[in-house]
């Protein structure tokens, strides 16, 4: 079992699960968590036996909640994100998000990935307002709002081929948001891009985040990535059957300076109990 480094958030009024009974192959709590993983396991067959990528992995998340999952690569990080996607089936366990169980993709979840992935035969606008159309009603509403927000206002006309790759990825960003969904997943979404646009588009981020408090589940290797976007840090053990090793809270107040934070000193103190971690699960492994 993990440790919780806080203690559990007040309530607040989100949707309810469904009252029926719990059953064993259903273990959800449904205590009103906008977000429950539940005893998530992942095992692929191969010709020399089964290989656990995860195990017994549970977890709860508040509504508009921003929360990373860090750990060592090949630990199950991007195995949990692509289960909460609906890409890939759990072998054991299951997720649900605001009261429903999942069982494949959806309009509920926006995604961004380490590149982009825009069509490139569709303008910047045109990729953003693809997600618009999934939501037909309000399809022209908001293109523009969301492409400013990421800095992109005066390119909206311009191809994917006609970007740096930082532009690509604000429009990836402004894509899922634009897609309205209820949790925003995202799989290491700056680690391709250089420091000083990492932390432009890191900051980007937060703001349509604080602005639109959509529950973000994010997948990094940056610690003070972590520690400058997340309410809270999950952090996994290495695999194989990795699982959550233990939970840190991220108490900073919002909105966050990066100044500020390096003038705390409770800041370099979570920064090193989380590398302190990472380290003992390196030298569990090694």
């Amino acid at each position: 079992m993990y440790r919780s480094e806080r203690p559990q958030p007040p309530r607040v009024a989100r949707d309810r699960c469904d009252p029926a009974p719990a059953r064993p192959d259903r273990p959800w709590r449904c205590d009103l968590k906008f977000v429950e993983i539940a005893q998530l396991g992942k095992t692929y067959d191969t010709p020399s036996g089964p290989v656990v990528i995860v195990r017994d992995f549970t977890l709860y998340v508040d509504h508009g909640e921003f929360v990373c999952l860090l750990g060592h690569s090949g630990c199950g990080k991007t195995t949990v994100l692509s289960i909460l996607m609906g890409l890939v089936a759990p072998s054991t366990g299951g997720v649900v998000i605001g009261g429903r169980e999942i069982d494949g993709p959806g309009t509920d979840r926006g995604v961004v990935f380490q590149s982009a992935t825009l069509l490139p035969w569709m303008s910047v606008r045109a990729n953003v307002r693809l997600a618009r159309e999934q939501i037909a009603a309000r399809r022209d509403r908001g293109v523009e709002s969301y492409l400013a927000a990421v800095g992109l206002g005066g390119v909206g006309e311009r191809y994917p081929r006609e970007l740096s790759a930082g532009m690509q990825q604000r429009a990836g960003v402004a894509r899922a948001f634009a897609l309205e969904p209820r949790l925003l997943l995202l799989d290491e979404p700056f680690s391709l891009l250089d420091a000083l646009t990492r932390m432009e588009l890191q900051d980007e981020l937060i703001e349509l985040w604080e602005a639109r408090r959509r529950t973000v589940i994010m997948v990094t290797h940056d610690v003070d990535e972590a520690l400058h976007l997340a309410d809270r840090i999950v952090m996994m053990t290495n695999g194989p059957a990795a699982t959550i090793g233990r939970i840190f809270d991220v108490p900073f107040p919002r909105p966050r300076n990066r100044d500020e934070l390096l003038a705390r000193p409770d800041y370099f103190w979570l920064r090193d109990s989380i590398v302190a971690f990472l380290e003992e699960q390196a030298h569990a492994t090694a």
